[in-house]
């Protein structure tokens, strides 16, 4: 029997209608984002800000409403300089009816002269620790920590100190000398991570230089992106070598 128009078949129709592919999100997004590229827009799906629907050939399709959602998310990114998870957490409150309100807006000025970015530099700071406070934190001897060192796994600061990310260095290298894996075997490791962060360095400078004050001022959470992009996609290729090596 045909569905009369106007009626449930003929809405599914419309709806189908109305979604767009990634490519056309992208087109109408950088109108008012001009940074923001695919893989952006992927990211935020794996993190969870945006569901788009799926094609039974897997592309994604997005509604209206998640384009809008998209756009508030960038929004908020650019203006505010919120977490992600900050950002999905105020979203879901708002779509469940709640009020919520978010924290006051800093000016890019505020940002680039100290504020939010000098805080950040102080909490990296204070988050440091002495030699004998990363030798507890990760169960080793002077000598062990003496030979990563001697490898360039890792190393002091000006200050003397350590960053809070030597500590977890320090634990993933016991970890891993466990299994026999010794820090000159890890040399490649090590300098695979240095080309992804000279990767990421080109993708950031321009941003850096950018005239834009808000531009520049979002270069740092550009950076952290592409970070976690980095780590995932390291994860998956490995993951996919062993899969074709142990199979």
């Amino acid at each position: 029997m045909r569905t009369p128009k106007g009626g449930a078949g003929h809405g599914t129709a419309a709806a189908a209608e109305r979604l767009m592919s990634i490519g056309t999100v992208l087109s109408g997004l950088r109108d008012e984002f001009p940074e923001v590229t695919i893989s952006k827009i992927r990211f935020l799906e794996a993190e969870g800000l945006v569901e788009p629907r799926r094609t039974p050939s897997g592309y994604r399709k997005f509604s209206p409403e998640d384009v809008e959602r998209l756009a508030q998310v960038l929004r908020m990114q650019r203006d505010h300089y919120l977490p992600l998870k900050v950002i999905r957490e105020h979203l879901d409150a708002v779509a469940r009816g709640e009020q919520v309100q978010l924290p006051a807006q800093s000016t890019p000025r505020e940002l680039l002269d100290g504020g939010t970015w000098q805080a950040d530099a102080e909490r990296r700071t204070a988050a440091r620790v002495g030699r004998a406070e990363l030798l507890a934190a990760a169960g080793v001897s002077e000598e062990e920590l003496a030979d990563w060192e001697s490898y360039g796994l890792l190393g002091q600061h000006e200050d003397g100190g350590y960053d809070a990310e030597s500590v977890t260095v320090a634990r993933l290298v016991a970890d891993l000398g466990r299994f026999g894996l010794e820090p000159r075997h890890l040399r490649a490791m090590k300098a695979a991570a240095e080309r992804e962060a000279g990767l990421v360095e080109q993708v950031v400078a321009p941003l850096r230089r950018h005239r834009n004050p808000q531009t520049r001022a979002h270069a740092e959470a550009t950076v952290k992106e592409l970070a976690a992009l980095s780590v995932r996609l390291h994860a998956a290729l490995v993951q996919t070598a062993l899969g074709v090596r142990l199979h």
